[in-house]
């Protein structure tokens, strides 16, 4: 049991997969109630963007399943690419956000981030129903994020430097689960779906990485895209949370492109004249410094000039 003491602090996915490496049962599910239920929550107020005040674990937790991560607005780092992640995956998991899983991005910079500014966010990102943006006391949501795992100690320091995670939780059977937020969303949909109903039904779930097919002909710019860049923009398709990209390569200068994939920030801050234009178009959604290389920014563009061509339509004009 003093092992057990200790792990108060860590997530309960974490702390499971400590106890079964020491080779220590997981504790059972009355016994995880104990740690990872009402007694390990904080049951702190919250207010959402639609300005209704709500209790942590009474409101948001309590009987349900649950994806949670951690943002601010005005975060020029991971926080737009994550937030662009988790639209994908509420679109892929349609209709079972808000009756079988509720999302919830809680802001880590509370005094900026007033439900007013969080509600003009979520439009931002098509937020829909079950998708909640959370803000509250700056000392109960870094309580929060202890007892979520969601905490980095660069983030007094520094909120860029917070990890783009999501906690994956069923709170019903304390089985919780720390992921990345910026995976590919098709992936973090499967795997949100697994999880949570493989516990449901009183089973880990079955599927594995080894019953994944291998992937074919993915070079490094595919890669990169379908990782960085497809969150927010399409080819051919419109428009979305960023512009579409065909033609791109020939409508923008070359180094002029190479410097705003690679440190769009710094345009943005010398009020680089395409920079602002391109932000005020889209919503004042903040291009994310993704810190990419040299090398990585060539492969990107050769892959968007190869799709370009496949899909250019004649005098089509980039603005």
């Amino acid at each position: 049991m003093r092992i057990v003491r200790r792990l108060r602090g860590i997530s309960g996915a974490i702390a499971v997969t400590l106890l079964l490496a020491r080779g220590i049962p997981a504790p059972s599910l009355a016994a995880a109630d104990r740690l990872w239920g009402a007694d390990y929550f904080p049951n702190v107020p919250l207010v959402t963007h639609t300005g209704r005040t709500v209790r942590f674990y009474d409101d948001l937790l309590k009987g349900k399943s649950v994806v949670v991560n951690v943002i601010y607005t005005r975060c020029k780092d991971r926080c737009p690419l994550e937030t662009a992640k988790l639209a994908q995956v509420q679109r892929l998991l349609a209709d079972r956000v808000g009756r079988d899983i509720f999302l919830y991005s809680i802001s880590i910079d509370p005094q900026f981030d007033t439900p007013a500014v969080l509600s003009e966010y979520a439009a931002k990102f098509h937020a829909g129903p079950g998708w909640l943006f959370l803000t509250g006391n700056q000392q109960d949501i870094s309580l929060l994020q202890k007892k979520l795992g969601l905490y980095s100690r660069t983030d007094a320091v520094s909120p860029d430097g917070h990890l783009p995670s999501l906690m994956i939780g069923n709170e019903p059977t304390a089985q919780w689960m720390l992921n990345s937020a910026v995976d590919n969303p098709r992936f973090l949909a499967a795997t949100i779906t697994n999880f949570l109903t493989g516990w449901k039904a009183g089973r880990a779930p079955a599927r594995t990485y080894e019953a994944a097919r291998p992937i074919a002909g993915l070079e490094p710019g595919a890669y990169l895209f379908d990782t960085k860049c497809a969150a927010c923009h399409t080819f051919g398709e419109g428009d979305s949370i960023g512009p579409d990209l065909v033609g791109v390569t020939h409508a923008r200068d070359r180094a002029w492109l190479e410097r705003f994939i690679k440190t769009p920030d710094q345009l943005l801050a010398q009020n680089d004249p395409i920079a602002l234009a391109l932000f005020a178009k889209y919503k004042q959604v903040v291009m994310p410094n993704l810190r990419l290389g040299d090398g990585d920014i060539a492969a990107v563009l050769k892959y968007i000039e190869a799709q370009s061509a496949q899909r250019r339509t004649p005098n089509r004009k980039i603005r």
